[in-house]
């Protein structure tokens, strides 16, 4: 996001689920969500709660997608320009570059436990593409390549406990990882059962196309 010092335990709160923004804090007794019941954040949450419009509907769904990925709202918008542009479903192809993003692969195979913390790593060149340094978080990984640790930077400090507290998670099938050589390669395309499940993409399909 824009500005990194956000209290990002309020967007939780906000769209009323968990997004898991802040890795270890997310499943430990300090998650903020679990501690303050899910209510709204601000001083009045639960007095807030009313009768969300169709639009509104649509527009937390459109919010609850850039946050999950951390991404601002113009790029979220040129995202769904580019799927809506290309052959196939709209809110598939959509999601599909969202998970293509490097930072996004990084954390799905386990080398970060937050996708924050994953794009933290990726702009401070822990990480290479086919043996290319790449430290663009957006990077669109193509189904063949290859992302690595660099070598010299496996045993640094972010990478060895993001690889630790990750351990034994399960890695999804688009991805092959090789947690010896903390390498990843990129199957294939991930399907709609391999993405996130608490984004509703035909509401943000809606949401652009009023």
């Amino acid at each position: 996001m824009a500005n990194p010092h956000n209290p990002v335990c309020r967007l939780c709160r906000r769209e009323g689920v968990k997004l898991f923004l802040k890795g270890e804090k997310c499943v430990g007794d300090r998650c903020t969500f679990t501690k303050r019941n899910a209510t709204p954040p601000g001083q009045h949450g639960l007095a807030r709660r009313r009768r969300i419009s169709e639009y509104g509907i649509q527009l937390r769904a459109k919010q609850r997608g850039r946050r999950v990925y951390g991404v601002m709202e113009t790029q979220f918008r040129n995202y769904f320009e580019r799927a809506s542009a290309g052959k196939g479903v709209t809110g598939t192809a959509l999601l599909q570059m969202l998970e293509q993003r490097l930072d996004n692969v990084v954390y799905r195979a386990g080398f970060a436990s937050s996708r924050a913390e994953a794009r933290q790593l990726v702009s401070h060149r822990h990480f290479q593409v086919d043996g290319k340094v790449v430290n663009i978080p957006s990077y669109q990984v193509r189904p063949g390549q290859v992302v690595q640790v660099r070598p010299g930077h496996q045993e640094k400090e972010p990478v060895t406990r993001s690889v630790a507290f990750r351990a034994g998670q399960a890695v999804p099938s688009w991805l092959s990882l090789y947690p010896e050589e903390l390498r990843v390669d990129v199957v294939r395309l991930p399907e709609r059962g391999e993405m996130e499940t608490s984004i509703d993409e035909q509401l943000i399909v809606e949401y652009y196309s009023r």
